[in-house]
């Protein structure tokens, strides 16, 4: 779909209860999954994240989603068109479920996705692995989706693509969908053309993304990466980065930046929900001392994420200023991620090796420096722990956004809580936006780091309620409703031009 974009498509800001389209939404994960507990079928919800942030959309909307059916009971639900309503007690929309093999998960997505995209965007090309069956497989995947989307999608759907598993999947839909809005927002970094080029498969994967009416990011910096990488990349395309637009093989593409947001407010309340005796159980059930400060690192076990790093700084930390011993403990609150891919499991042996070494050189009776939660916390546990926890260590190498940071601060909603400390890299999405107030860190640098999270530990209890204001506002402003309605905005302003560039062409058509 070609038309002339301009400034008020992206300035529209369009609330999900008036999206006028009916709406496509495509991603790998799906938001429910159906699965066998003894002889009977159990449904999983989402709990946290993206997918449970869109969930309530696509039932406002009454819309589609098509993702992978990963649930064992998945298919003994669905109809014959692979089809099923959801939320099982209030059916409001319907979910599509694409089927894949052991050996489709284990290529397309362990391995092309998250074995070359992933590293390759977090400019990590060195763990990268460009084995031919990922790709063939990756292209296979991205058809079978794309299949999907023109099954459920007409003229006047709109299709949203979700992240970098499905960086084809446009450009296959858009040959049998030449007038339907399309439209994606990639959820991790995109690199510079310097890292990018590395990639054999560059030109494929920006067709596919260019086959988009619009494509979102993060930042700005991720906008201006991927414009540099169309224009090193292809001569026939005509790149104006002042207004991000691309023409490409006779289309248009939209390229801006929409910070996602989390859902702050029921975060707060959630927060707030736990019980008045949830902390100091809590300090029991993991021996945390009474008079402790406690920092907090919650995150996916990814080698992004900064946690050996992070764990290299507490070990300077209590080396070189002792009299932080037994006054401070770290809650590392770790998800297992891609146990499957062989850097993964070195990452988890790092991790391991160095919690262990932590605890065994300065734990004493009644402390242990590092304590690791690997079992499950409900919503109001983890947005309590958040709440209570002196200051956040959000130290990632390299993120696309990174939601705990913003989650952290949005549990920091009671006055008696409102002082907690957020520490962050700035290697994040986020920093863009909360730098300013937070207390900014070097990843690698571990003398540095150690020093940060002293000087958040010691920092004035005016100057910590109002680092903790500006960044409760932030937040507050640019939340996921905020998102929603300028990436949807967006994409109504854009199909209301394109709607009005038809008309103004059949007129024409018909005056000849």
């Amino acid at each position: 779909m070609s038309s002339d974009t301009n400034e008020s498509a992206a300035d529209t800001d369009t609330p999900v209860s008036a999206f006028e389209s009916s709406l496509v939404l495509v991603s790998n994960r799906q938001p429910y999954s159906h699965r066998y507990e003894d002889d009977e079928i159990v449904v999983d919800r989402p709990v946290g994240g993206l997918t449970a942030g869109l969930d309530p959309v696509m039932q406002q909307v009454d819309g589609t989603w098509i993702a992978w059916g990963d649930g064992d009971a998945d298919a003994e639900v669905t109809d014959d068109n692979d089809c099923v309503r959801v939320p099982p007690e209030d059916p409001s929309y319907t979910l599509r479920r694409v089927w894949l093999s052991d050996e489709a998960v284990d290529e397309y997505y362990y391995g092309y996705s998250n074995q070359v995209l992933w590293p390759l965007c977090h400019d990590l090309v060195g763990k990268t692995n460009f084995e031919d069956r990922f790709w063939s497989r990756y292209q296979e995947v991205n058809e079978q989706f794309a299949d999907a989307v023109v099954e459920q999608a007409d003229e006047e759907s709109v299709v949203w693509f979700q992240d970098y598993h499905l960086a084809l999947a446009p450009s296959h839909a858009r040959e049998a969908l030449p007038e339907t809005t399309l439209f994606q927002f990639w959820h991790i970094p995109w690199p510079t053309w310097d890292t990018f080029r590395v990639c054999p498969h560059r030109e494929e994967l920006l067709g596919g993304l260019l086959a988009n009416d619009l494509i979102g990011f993060h930042t700005e910096r991720y906008v201006e990466n991927f414009l540099a990488c169309v224009d090193a990349c292809f001569e026939a395309a005509t790149v104006d980065t002042d207004s991000g637009e691309v023409e490409y093989d006779g289309e248009t593409t939209l390229v801006r930046a929409f910070p996602l947001g989390v859902d702050a407010e029921r975060i707060g309340e959630l927060a707030g929900e736990r019980e008045e005796t949830f902390w100091p159980e809590f300090k029991r059930e993991y021996s945390i001392p009474d008079d402790s400060r406690v920092a907090v690192g919650v995150d996916r076990l990814d080698y992004t994420k900064g946690i050996p790093e992070r764990l290299d700084a507490l070990e300077e930390l209590f080396e070189t200023r002792p009299e932080w011993r037994e006054r401070l403990t770290y809650v590392q609150k770790s998800t297992e991620s891609r146990s499957d891919i062989s850097e993964y499991q070195r990452l988890q042996s790092a991790v391991d090796e160095r919690i262990e070494r932590l605890n065994e050189r300065f734990a004493t009776e009644s402390w242990r420096p590092v304590v690791r939660i690997e079992e499950h916390l409900t919503n109001p546990e983890l947005y309590g722990l958040y709440a209570h926890s002196d200051l956040a260590l959000v130290t990632p190498v390299r993120d696309g956004m990174n939601l705990v940071a913003k989650e952290y601060v949005a549990a920091q909603a009671d006055d008696d809580t409102k002082d907690g400390v957020l520490v962050l890299s700035r290697m994040t999405g986020a920093h863009g936006e909360l730098g300013d107030t937070a207390v900014t860190i070097e990843p690698y640098d571990a003398p540095e780091l150690a020093g940060q999270i002293e000087e958040a530990l010691t920092m004035p209890d005016h100057e910590r309620k109002r680092r903790m204001d500006a960044l409760r506002a932030s937040v507050l402003e640019n939340d996921l409703d905020t998102w929603l309605a300028s990436l949807l905005g967006t994409v109504q302003g854009l199909r209301r031009m394109s709607t009005q560039d038809t008309d103004d062409r059949n007129q024409r058509e018909t005056k000849s």
